[in-house]
């Protein structure tokens, strides 16, 4: 933005550049390969690896960079106390339809990166007035979002991704990091073996090292309250909730699929019955006994 941009582009911002180099990972851009005919063999392989890759998310038009989060004031005017997103994504079609996505490269402590966390919760519990009348989460009149998020009334995703430029070791960042930001991201056990997270914050890290090798569809993603690495959707999710509710779908399924048999062995049996009550009664020749 105005002089801060241009320095940035004849200088190469250390910051804006990551920003630009995380769009870019998430976006994984095909190159074209008709454009390559004449670049040497090892050049064409690896622009043909590029293409047979997974796609990534999005289009450009799914990124918008330095949006503001007002926790108080408006869109055009935000107030003291609120956040602006290095990244915002939208990318319905392809399962994501809202991504909020910050870049650290290392310098910043683990305090510094949970008060920036404490305000987005703040702006992501705002509530303000729409059109309708009706009053909603401020977020929702500006981005379109299911009103559940792998059966919770979750906040939107916070994905941190960690640019190893700074001094500080995101190893050890990130557990500090996930002990003060607990109460934003942790979850209710339930008896299903699954986490209710209404009223939480998914928050997701990773390092843009691995994210630009093996793009959001690797393993390279970390969930605060996890202890596994998965890709992206399944980090933003709740696989576990999601596995527990197709099995109670399954054996509601089988319950009525066993009672409607059940059924229907009753009926046949009342009806052999009534055919058997209906022959006894039936008129015997009293010469023949037909």
């Amino acid at each position: 933005m105005g002089s801060t941009a241009r320095g940035a582009g004849s200088s190469g911002g250390s910051h804006p550049l990551a920003v630009n180099e995380t769009v870019i990972a998430m976006l994984r851009p095909k190159p074209d390969m008709a454009k390559l005919a004449e670049d040497p063999p090892e050049v064409r392989a690896a622009a043909q690896a590029a293409v047979d890759a997974p796609a990534g998310v999005g289009t450009i038009a799914s990124y918008w960079t330095e949006v503001p989060l007002p926790a108080t004031g408006t869109w055009n005017a935000p107030g003291n106390g609120g956040a602006q997103a290095d990244i915002v994504l939208t990318a319905p079609q392809d399962r994501m339809p809202l991504l909020f996505i910050e870049v650290d490269n290392c310098h910043e402590t683990a305090e510094e990166l949970a008060l920036k966390l404490e305000k987005y919760a703040r702006f992501f519990r705002r509530k303000v007035r729409d059109t309708d009348g009706k009053e909603r989460p401020m977020w929702r009149t500006r981005w379109t979002a299911p009103a559940t998020w792998s059966g919770d009334a979750v906040h939107p995703p916070v994905l941190l991704v960690f640019n190893r430029v700074g001094d500080r070791n995101p190893n050890r960042t990130i557990p500090r990091l996930i002990e003060l930001t607990r109460h934003l991201w942790e979850g209710e056990r339930q008896r299903g073996g699954f986490h209710d997270y209404d009223g939480r914050i998914p928050i997701i890290a990773t390092g843009l090292t691995k994210l630009r090798e093996h793009g959001p569809h690797g393993p390279v993603f970390l969930r605060f309250g996890r202890d596994h690495m998965e890709p992206l959707w399944a980090a933003v999710g709740n696989p576990r909730r999601e596995a527990a509710e197709a099995r109670a779908r399954d054996e509601t399924r089988r319950a009525q699929e066993e009672y409607r048999a059940k059924l229907r062995r009753a009926a046949s049996e009342q009806a052999t019955k009534k055919a058997a009550e209906r022959e006894a009664h039936r008129p015997v020749c009293a010469g023949c006994g037909a």
